[in-house]
């Protein structure tokens, strides 16, 4: 599982002109699922996102975690993480996890981050979403359990 998580002022997500999910302080977490994946990568993911210390301490060092600042999360399905481009100019997803795998196990990571205790939002699985963020720092951070285990 690949996951992009960039610390944001805020951040929604909009789907046919109606927005679905909107957070304050926080992390958008873009999640690719591979089609290997397991829970245990969807439980590796969501603990470092709620663990990573990204926020600001009181001297103004990276110190805090997301559950210590207390903010939020939006989670959102990102199959193209697994875009792979070394052949050609258009990307194969073929190692990317199918439609009802991806699904769980990108909705198991934003269970375990609620319950961590961070509010969590999500996007519309295989929906085109226009998603917003202001970020913060920036800060972007990239996950990938494959280099975990």
């Amino acid at each position: 599982m690949r996951a992009v998580v960039q610390r944001v002022r805020s951040a929604s997500i909009v789907v046919d002109n109606q927005t679905v999910a909107h957070i304050g302080g926080g992390v958008v977490v873009l999640v690719g699922v591979h089609a290997n994946d397991t829970a245990d990568d969807a439980r590796y993911v969501a603990g470092k996102t709620a663990h990573l210390r990204v926020f600001r301490d009181g001297e103004g060092r990276m110190n805090r975690s997301l559950l210590e600042a207390g903010g939020e999360a939006l989670v959102v399905s990102q199959f193209t993480l697994f875009g792979d481009v070394r052949r050609g100019r258009r990307p194969s997803f073929t190692e990317a996890a199918s439609g009802k795998l991806a699904e769980e196990l990108y909705l198991e990571v934003a269970r375990r981050l609620s319950e961590d205790g961070v509010p969590v939002q999500t996007g519309v699985f295989g929906a085109m979403m226009d998603v917003q963020l202001v970020n913060d720092g920036p800060v972007t951070i990239l996950l990938d359990s494959a280099r975990a285990f």
